[in-house]
């Protein structure tokens, strides 16, 4: 896992190049990601929502068939509901589709614009960052018996006191162990961790 400034700054990278808006899925585990980035116009994302296109959108099917990088144009994958065409008409004209990751853990990032097809060195680029982001948000494989202990405490609604006691161990301890429960798993509060532990399976 790594820290926000470095997932904001390979976003923004991104944003630059895909000047119509983006939608990153990091480390798709049972049908839904662990961390989503999407800047597509606001008329889009309702459209597609609207129309349940995620489960037919052919950018989608071809990231989960293979790895690499696609122009929409050159999408091997059949568009029978038109999803791209309709994309297009809400200025998603030329568009790109990265794919990385074991299928297990896949993280698929499609990128818009609206006046040109994207380079072949664009194209490099975008992989290259996205192939960055799904390795810094890799989540942890698992956590220590005192780090899930002290979230289980939190999940039950114990108070830091009433949890150390719990434990046996000093409420700075207690403390400490929520630390690096949140520093193991990038969150900035440990509701968060917590949020994150659960979608994780970690507990």
């Amino acid at each position: 896992m790594s820290s926000r400034a470095d997932i904001n700054a390979g976003l923004r990278k991104l944003g630059k190049i895909a000047p119509t808006g983006y939608f990153v899925g990091l480390h798709i585990r049972f049908a839904a990601p662990l961390m989503q980035f999407q800047t597509y116009p606001e008329e889009w994302s309702e459209f597609y929502s609207q129309n349940g296109y995620a489960l037919r959108d052919p950018t989608i099917a071809w990231g989960f068939s293979t790895t690499g990088a696609c122009r929409w144009s050159s999408l091997p994958i059949p568009d029978p509901f038109s999803i791209l065409k309709d994309a297009a008409q809400h200025g998603l004209t030329f568009g790109l589709t990265v794919s990385c990751g074991p299928i297990s853990s896949r993280t698929i990032a499609s990128f818009a614009r609206d006046d040109r097809e994207f380079t072949d060195d664009e194209i490099a680029e975008i992989s290259t960052t996205v192939r960055r982001l799904h390795d810094i948000t890799e989540p942890p494989a698992s956590l220590t018996k005192a780090q899930k202990e002290a979230l289980r405490c939190v999940a039950e609604g114990d108070r830091h006191a009433a949890a150390a006691a719990k434990l046996g161990i000093t409420e700075s301890a207690f403390k400490a162990r929520l630390i690096s429960v949140r520093e193991r798993l990038n969150a900035r509060t440990t509701a968060e961790a917590l949020q994150r532990a659960k979608e994780y399976r970690l507990l």
